[in-house]
């Protein structure tokens, strides 16, 4: 988990899932989801309370969205996180990435489990900076 490889495989991958993004610029995971989509990655806001976020329609939850996923980034408090991971195996995504303070071992260990690349308590902006300027 979080190995240098690991990031790399994940951000070759194209569409993320946004679970919690918020429609407030100063929240994190609308800068970042607003970062990730100005460097080409589709982004699909998960956020029950919106229709759409970023110019992109909301779901309610990742088993609402009708096309493939491939990475789950999650911007939830880490008891909230269980529900997703099982939502992001169930619709066969490739990656799930738990921001900065969202850790939760159980659920990142069952992602692994059914294939899934996993980081957890990282940034993936951050992570996009250091890695590709």
């Amino acid at each position: 988990m979080n190995e240098p490889e690991t990031i790399r495989k994940i951000y070759e991958m194209k569409t993320i899932a946004v679970v919690g993004l918020s429609p407030k610029p100063e929240r994190p995971s609308h800068y970042v989801a607003k970062y990730l989509q100005e460097q080409g990655y589709r982004i699909i806001p998960v956020n029950p309370g919106h229709d759409d976020l970023l110019g992109e329609t909301s779901y309610a939850v990742l088993r609402d969205i009708p096309e493939p996923v491939d990475v789950v980034d999650v911007f939830r408090r880490p008891e909230h996180v269980d529900p997703i991971a099982d939502a992001a195996i169930e619709i066969d995504a490739k990656a799930l990435w738990l921001q900065d303070g969202v850790v939760n071992e159980a659920a990142a260990m069952r992602a692994e489990g059914a294939g899934l690349l996993v980081i957890m308590n990282d940034c993936m902006l951050r992570r996009h900076r250091q890695l590709f300027g």
